[in-house]
């Protein structure tokens, strides 16, 4: 007990042989304080862990915040146009509200002032290219950013990234008056920029999150971007009304810059390099990681990555999730205008339910999936393949309810804001299921993943905007019958193949120099 707690001190304040103490000893990946009681760890990871670092003010959470506030600004930046859009065009040639399928629905007289920004003669097939022209900027930094976050840190990784986007968005008013062509190539700018925020943070959360606090703390996270998604929405809306379109890309501009600085001056890539993380915490995180963790420099084991059945379950799963969410992400105001009749007052206010309810499903996954596995003992795999069920089949369901709602807009808006908030279960799901079973690995998979996962963002639009070119109930129907169908195929198909233990080539390996 005293040689221990001799240790425990000298070490809390030595620095190059901080850990050497703990080589003997491996922390089993499925380490649980309910297993300091039970005699089976030595008495200086009792000390190190019997008392859970506080969440308030750390820096654990701390990070969870800010990265929260990165995926805010990023889905923000990515959402805005969507709105805009609707303002963008020439009522007269786009069938804007006035000439909807429902009747619409009336609001307060617009401000006299407002008709100073441009307006454009974009047919539907130009639109769904603008749209969907972010993601094909965003595919391609996907997997270098997951590798290059590993490599070299992804703190300045997923800050400059998100910068860039920063500085092409306040540019798309300028982009836009020079013709749809540059309006495209800056958006896929912007996504080049943003490619690399998912998988830089999952890199970064490899360092940085205990195993039994993971489903919070990525929870908090990424659900910045369903919050990014509730405010853009109504806000730019209110800034179209009051203001003018323009104002939707600088005020939001605005509100990076000031992320990226917040980023700059409080992150830290990982905890051994943080300036005020306490000692206490860093043993925590570090002590709950040890056998996760390898080398940056170690090789990536890219042909097992590849054949591993357990990840391309995981790919299968985020594109089908991918295709419903990014196709209403980027028609939903559309469809709320065109179909349902809602004025660009009401509309950003009414497309956000949707998504306010997915944030908050979100937050309860995350402490519900981390509760069944610390507190009841039930399998990580079972707790992400019944989250990602629930998540995926019970807004393929509601989906195809609500292309039979008609002119019912009431539970039109019902059944659209249940499909999305149900979809938040998924967050908890599959798409933490990286770190569960490759660690090491988590940016370099997500980026895989997620390259994957981009080409619904790609073709959804197009696709969507091509069987809706007369705007009837009926088109828009299909789009919500092929959303249900392939969401309703990635979820079978995660259950039958997705896993969540670490696999066998992710396992961390000592090497002798």
């Amino acid at each position: 007990m005293n040689q221990s707690g001799n240790l425990y001190s000298r070490h809390i304040k030595g620095s190059q042989e901080r850990f050497a103490f703990m080589e003997p000893f491996h922390v089993p990946l499925n380490f649980s304080p309910k297993m300091l009681n039970s005699g089976t760890v030595p008495e200086y990871v009792r000390l190190i862990t019997s008392t859970v670092p506080r969440a308030c003010c750390s820096c654990r959470y701390g990070l969870a915040v800010l990265s929260c506030y990165a995926f805010f600004v990023a889905y923000a930046l990515r959402v805005n146009l969507s709105v805009a859009m609707v303002d963008m065009l020439n009522s007269s040639s786009s069938g804007n509200h006035s000439s909807s399928v429902c009747p619409s629905h009336s609001g307060p007289p617009r401000p006299n002032h407002n008709h100073t920004a441009s307006v454009y003669n974009w047919d539907s097939e130009t639109q769904g290219w603008i749209l969907g022209s972010f993601f094909y900027g965003y595919i391609f930094t996907q997997i270098p950013g997951g590798y290059l976050a590993r490599k070299y840190g992804a703190k300045w990784l997923l800050g400059v990234g998100i910068l860039g986007t920063v500085v092409f968005t306040l540019l798309t008013p300028l982009a836009a008056d020079l013709g749809a062509g540059y309006l495209i190539a800056v958006r896929v700018l912007e996504g080049i920029g943003e490619g690399v925020t998912f998988p830089a943070m999952h890199a970064m959360w490899a360092s940085w999150a205990p195993p039994l606090e993971r489903s919070r703390l990525l929870t908090i996270s990424y659900t910045g971007a369903q919050l990014g998604t509730v405010v853009a929405l109504p806000l730019s809306s209110q800034i179209c009304f009051y203001l003018d379109w323009t104002y939707v890309f600088y005020v939001f501009g605005a509100v990076g810059l000031l992320w990226f600085v917040l980023w700059a001056l409080l992150v830290s890539s990982t905890p051994e390099t943080h300036p005020r993380i306490s000692e206490k915490e860093k043993l925590y995180i570090i002590t709950s990681l040890k056998n996760e963790l390898s080398s940056t420099t170690d090789q990536v084991p890219w042909m097992s990555i590849l054949t591993s059945v357990p990840l391309w379950a995981i790919v299968v799963a985020h594109f089908s999730y991918n295709w419903a969410f990014y196709t209403l992400l980027t028609l939903l105001p559309t469809y709320m205008n065109d179909i349902l009749g809602f004025s660009i007052k009401q509309n950003g206010m009414v497309s956000a339910l949707p998504y306010l309810g997915c944030w908050l499903v979100a937050l309860f996954g995350g402490q519900l999936a981390d509760y069944l596995r610390e507190t009841l003992q039930i399998r990580t795999v079972i707790v992400r393949k019944a989250l990602t069920l629930v998540g995926m089949i019970g807004p393929a369901i509601f989906l195809i309810a609500a292309g039979y709602t008609e002119c019912n807009y009431i539970l039109a808006v019902v059944f659209l804001t249940i499909s999305s908030s149900l979809g938040g279960l998924s967050a908890s799901g599959f798409n933490i299921n990286h770190l569960d079973i490759a660690p090491p690995y988590a940016g370099v998979l997500l980026g895989i993943t997620n390259s994957f996962a981009t080409i619904p963002g790609m073709v959804g639009p197009v696709i969507g905007r091509a069987l809706t070119r007369n705007n009837t109930i009926g088109e828009w129907r299909t789009v919500f019958y092929i959303s249900a169908a392939i969401n309703i195929f990635g979820a079978a198909f995660y259950t039958v193949f997705g896993k969540g233990t670490v696999q066998q080539w992710a396992v961390h390996r000592v090497h002798s120099q």
